[in-house]
């Protein structure tokens, strides 16, 4: 136990004193909250900039909805006129030109304005006729046309325009046809389970999304670096001297937990970082023009999911890193190592392929399938655990699971390590690795 002990305790004060290790858990938080933010707000100030209400509309509708359009399109880009919808986006809003057009001469029309965005002298145009008015379709050309952003402004704006449309046409009055049509509703979801209420459901959604996504890294980085640290004490023949007082198998088991505790300690700075920028983040939020994260609460995290996702943490890190140290005793170089790892990166990279599904429909399953399974589990179940209130037989069977799956992995890895270490040449197959691991 003592061996361990000082085995555990060299490689945590080893990598917690690096340069690297400090840079990471102090910049890392800001790294996080720079790309949190930093996409909002240039997604706002793009939102600013557009200038799609200075297209040319060509209207073969004969029903006015060009200008209709127009119309609508000004207002989305006028503070003044929609307050609280769009922000603050053009301080003078611009009338797009618009033409009305014989339906006959519609193909010229769009021949000539396609050679005005040709020329650059307007950003596109828009083609409004029958088809419009019937089947509701429209079409738009332009230099903007993959800018998600404006068309969605402009799809909107034919939206209104046609309802408009229909409105008067039922006999309301046209003066009230705007404040009908024009309607923002605000939908909150909050969380109820067997507990009662709960959080916002958006909060959940990203709270879960965040867990799985940090859970994914840490496995993956500090996994990778045992298996760094173990092919670097194999290649420089340091493994053999320490053999000589240290068992295989302890010296195995404190370098996983020594890295581990590495990890933990990391984590728990970031999530200190974390709930202090949620504090404080309503400022920043606020200075920089972002409303929807000024109501941003910290979620509500109980006593047994901390445990249980603490839990996952150290099970999936055990599990990953006893079969990147397995990898890493295999090889015999740094060119052989990512190739020998791509199949335990395979079963990790699997999980991240399946957050986005899962996170939509938490109970279905696929996700009940991936979170019981020992390899995805550590990441999935989580995520569940903090979108749903996940049964308890599913959460233990989930665990029990992981569990066996990590001694398995840790007993077969520490007789792969136990020759690996002292073995060189030739990468083994997998009929050697079968019988390394059945007579170590």
């Amino acid at each position: 136990m003592d061996k361990l002990w000082v085995v555990i305790k060299r490689e945590y004060v080893e990598r917690v004193r690096s340069k690297w290790f400090i840079f990471t858990t102090i910049f890392g938080p800001v790294f996080f909250a720079v790309i949190t933010i930093v996409p909002g707000y240039m997604t706002m100030k793009g939102m600013k900039d557009a200038q799609v209400s200075s297209i040319r509309i060509l209207d073969a509708t004969g029903a006015g909805l060009g200008h209709r359009v127009a119309d609508r399109l000004a207002k989305q880009q006028d503070p003044t006129a929609v307050p609280g919808i769009r922000g603050q986006m053009l301080a003078a809003p611009i009338t797009s030109e618009v033409e009305d057009i014989n339906p006959p001469k519609l193909a010229v029309a769009e021949s000539s304005a396609t050679r005005d965005v040709m020329n650059k002298v307007n950003p596109g145009y828009l083609v409004l006729d029958s088809a419009t008015l019937t089947k509701h379709t429209a079409r738009y050309a332009g230099r903007n046309a993959s800018a998600v952003g404006e068309i969605d402004l402009i799809r909107e704006a034919i939206r209104q325009s046609l309802v408009a449309s229909r409105l008067e046409g039922a006999g309301i009055n046209p003066l009230r046809v705007d404040s009908l049509v024009r309607v923002k509703v605000d939908l909150s979801a909050d969380r109820l389970d067997e507990r009662g209420r709960g959080e916002s459901g958006i909060v959940g959604f990203i709270f879960g999304a965040i867990v799985a996504f940090m859970l994914y890294m840490m496995i993956m980085l500090y996994g990778q670096n045992v298996m760094r640290g173990v092919l670097e004490e194999k290649m420089t023949r340091v493994a053999e001297v320490i053999m000589a007082s240290v068992k295989p198998d302890i010296l195995l088991a404190g370098k996983i937990l020594g890295v581990g505790a590495v990890g933990l300690t990391q984590q728990i700075v970031w999530i200190g970082s974390a709930a202090a920028f949620v504090t404080y983040g309503a400022v920043m939020a606020k200075a920089m023009g972002l409303p929807a994260m000024q109501n941003f609460t910290f979620p509500t995290v109980s006593p047994l999911l901390f445990v249980s996702l603490l839990l996952f943490f150290v099970l999936g890190y055990v599990l990953y890193s006893s079969m990147f140290a397995a990898v890493g005793a295999m090889v015999g170089s740094q060119e052989e190592v990512q190739q020998a790892a791509m199949p335990v990166v395979s079963l990790l990279i699997a999980s991240v392929i399946f957050i986005q599904p899962i996170m939509l429909n938490p109970s279905s399953t696929l996700a009940v399938a991936m979170s019981v399974i020992p390899f995805t589990a550590p990441v999935i179940m989580p995520l569940r655990m903090t979108a749903i209130q996940v049964p308890p037989l599913e959460l233990i069977g989930s665990l029990v699971g992981l569990g066996l799956t990590c001694w398995l992995a840790m007993w077969a890895s520490a007789r792969i390590y136990r020759i690996g270490l002292l073995m060189t040449g030739k990468r083994p197959n997998l009929k050697e690795l079968v019988r390394w691991i059945k007579y170590a």
